[in-house]
């Protein structure tokens, strides 16, 4: 009989033409994506992969097995969702994942009253960009995942059309600068008043990113960059050490480390929305409602809070 777990990784070994990328989207071991797929070939007694000089490529039978594959696993997480409902949520899973920052604010609080309220539920949580996370949660790798989007530019991903989106949260951006700084002591602060300073932000390839430069061209200025981090940590501590001011959301700044002034941007500052997303295909988990609910309520706290320094 073929072995589920075999399959999936089968699966995504297809779909990603690697054996690194398979394991690391499933979260193994290369080695061990190889022990599964030599074992699935001893059941079928079948080659499924070619090796070749820059990853694998699947021979007929494993194109043919792998499209199998995607059935048999769509039909066993309908039963799994459907015995799930039958529980009435005293068993079953919900896979999370999120971007870092709502993940150290928003899940911990959100996962701990879940528990609380439902501890029969497994719950498991990857974290990545959303760049990342939404394929995978298209692809039925996650049920439930944290999002965020801007409101105007780039879209939030080519995945969004295959996704259910829940507003929870508005996460305004606020300028960091260090102690001592002019505009530590300046009341209103706006966008422009950055133009001569050293910048420290998220990687260029982040949306965080890419987004502060269209904010700064709106407001009719190219930024000096100076640093890059995708550790917000970081980024406060460099801002900490005098070497620059940065752009940091509301998530980012819990809490605010000492040698950091923040202050809000006027008269409206730049921001992200973050989403509560699930995968349109198929009905949802059974307990994708109920987290729903509750990080609505820790968001809705959340946002009701002041901020607060280390």
């Amino acid at each position: 009989m073929l072995n589920a777990n075999r399959l999936r990784v089968l699966r995504e070994v297809v779909e990603t033409g690697s054996l690194s990328a398979a394991a690391e989207r499933l979260a193994y071991t290369q080695s061990a994506v190889s022990q599964q797929i030599a074992a699935l070939e001893g059941e079928v007694g079948l080659k499924l992969l070619e090796r070749l000089p820059r990853g694998v490529a699947p021979t007929q039978a494993g194109l043919r097995l792998a499209a199998h594959a995607e059935t048999v696993l769509a039909q066993i997480e309908t039963a799994e969702r459907e015995l799930q409902e039958l529980a009435g949520l005293r068993r079953g899973r919900l896979r999370l994942a999120s971007f870092a920052s709502a993940g150290s604010s928003l899940l911990p609080e959100a996962i701990a009253r879940f528990r609380n309220r439902y501890p029969g539920i497994e719950l498991t949580l990857a974290e990545g960009e959303p760049e990342e996370i939404a394929p995978r949660l298209c692809a039925g790798e996650f049920d439930l995942a944290l999002l965020f989007r801007f409101p105007a530019g780039e879209p939030l991903s080519p995945y969004a059309p295959r996704l259910d989106l829940h507003p929870l949260l508005e996460d305004p951006m606020y300028l960091a600068v260090p102690a001592g700084h002019r505009l530590a002591r300046k009341p209103a602060v706006r966008l422009r008043d950055l133009a001569k300073e050293a910048l420290i932000q998220t990687s260029a390839r982040t949306a965080c990113a890419r987004y502060v430069v269209r904010s700064a061209h709106a407001a009719g200025f190219e930024p000096q960059v100076s640093f890059e981090s995708d550790d917000y940590l970081t980024v406060q501590g460099l801002v900490a050490a005098g070497v620059g001011v940065a752009l940091i959301p509301r998530l980012a700044l819990e809490p605010i480390r000492d040698g950091v002034v923040v202050r809000s941007l006027r008269p409206r500052p730049p921001l992200r929305q973050v989403l509560g997303g699930v995968r349109r295909e198929g009905p949802p988990a059974p307990a994708v409602e109920p987290m729903l609910a509750i990080l609505g309520e820790v968001a809705a706290e959340f946002a009701s809070r002041a901020l607060s320094p280390a």
